[in-house]
């Protein structure tokens, strides 16, 4: 068989094996042609393959390419100065009733032009995609008008060109009441489902759609309102769910079949069951657990116990977690939540992939993506431990 692509002599975790998806080969080989895998498996069992390059692993780990599965890494400004005062006592409820939180995001985004928010968020996805990523999801949600939400996606497309990343978009207009509609959530969340929405997914700029469902965001009411707009438009739904307070919001995103419900802190039985029986992924967030000083941990066994797929990601944002290591959101899950090494890998790999509704990345199969990322280190729990560094030796994606 001819290939473009031979890797040779690595460790290979496909993620194809096991409730938590950790499947490990030795003396491994993969190969791709046209960007695609077309064979992974033990080197003594490999076809007749032959190829232009051939890449001597040297005996490392070899894994798919990591998957960040909610950021918001494209904003302008910075939110330093409130994170000094969470220190000093004020909660992320007080700060944001006070005009801080995400509407001082949007002041500093909406001043920004798409060139300045491309040149102040290359830095964030470059840090991550040190860190392994191939693929990465970016919200809006800084804008909250239409001109300016254009411009975030605008320049989250220019963004995954210029990076050779893949970016999977989300709308998230239902993110906080800009001060222009005060006392006017309805109305605003009108602006959001007949005008900003219909428009940005015929501009082609929505992947998915997602919402903020809690008391200082929007209600449960208001956010089926913005899930139905995104039916509409055959727009697959997420949500910010239950991480302040339980609105039942899990439950509510599930029955629109969700791809995944995030946060979660606060999620009861009923929300689980809900997520089982709907599939939707439940993407976890250590960061920002960390950064805000949560203390109410989200059920990570009930979710084992209903069969949840669990995703871990960044959710690199200004305010609640800047964080911009993908590995460091690992590492934390598995101290802050508790999480296997072998979860944490499934949550930044082949569940995240579902997390976005990818079918063909986020495991070693053939046919999927050759997105593939080659560490210096031999075991897959090295990468969990480690709290800093650079393991990285090389990531490929698409083969290339």
């Amino acid at each position: 068989m001819d290939c473009d692509t031979i890797w040779t002599s690595a460790t290979l975790l496909t993620m194809t094996g096991g409730a938590a998806g950790e499947s490990v080969v030795s003396q491994g080989l993969v190969a791709a042609k046209n960007g695609r895998i077309v064979y992974v498996g033990a080197a003594d069992a490999a076809p007749d393959l032959t190829a232009t390059r051939v890449i001597d692993c040297e005996g490392r780990l070899l894994t798919p390419g990591l998957i960040d599965c909610h950021t918001h890494l494209v904003h302008g400004g910075s939110r330093a100065g409130e994170w000094e005062a969470r220190l000093a006592g004020a909660s992320y409820e007080e700060i944001a009733r006070a005009g801080g939180g995400i509407v001082s995001t949007m002041r500093a985004t909406r001043e920004a032009s798409e060139e300045q928010l491309v040149a102040a968020s290359l830095p964030r996805l470059e840090a991550l995609i040190a860190d392994g990523v191939t693929t990465v999801e970016i919200k809006s949600g800084y804008g909250l008008e239409l001109a300016s939400e254009r411009r975030m996606l605008r320049a989250t497309r220019a963004l995954g060109e210029r990076c050779g990343v893949t970016v999977r978009t989300t709308f998230l207009g239902a993110h906080a009441l800009p001060p222009e509609y005060a006392g006017r959530a309805d109305e605003y969340v009108a602006l959001v489902t007949e005008e900003m929405l219909p428009a940005l997914a015929a501009e082609g700029l929505i992947d998915a759609v997602d919402a903020f469902c809690e008391g200082i965001g929007f209600t449960p009411a208001q956010t089926e309102r913005v899930f139905a707009a995104a039916r509409a438009l055959a727009l697959p739904v997420k949500l910010h769910a239950e991480q302040l307070s339980n609105l039942h919001g899990a439950a509510l995103a599930a029955r629109y079949g969700a791809l995944s419900a995030d946060h979660l802190e606060y999620l009861d039985d009923d929300g689980i069951a809900a997520m089982a029986a709907s599939g939707t992924v439940a993407t976890l967030l250590p960061g920002a657990f960390y950064f805000t000083r949560e203390t109410k941990l989200p059920p990570v066994q009930g979710l084992r116990d209903a069969g949840v797929p669990i995703a871990i990601a960044t959710d690199c944002n200004p305010g609640t977690s800047p964080l911009t290591s993908l590995l460091l959101a690992m590492n934390m899950a598995a101290t802050l939540f508790r999480m296997t090494v072998a979860e944490c890998w499934a949550g930044t790999t082949r569940n995240a992939a579902k997390a976005l509704g990818l079918a063909d990345v986020g495991a070693l199969v053939p046919g999927h993506w050759a997105d593939i990322a080659l560490w210096d280190v031999e075991s897959p729990a090295e990468l969990v431990y480690r709290m800093g560094g650079r393991p990285l030796h090389a990531r490929y994606r698409r083969g290339i």
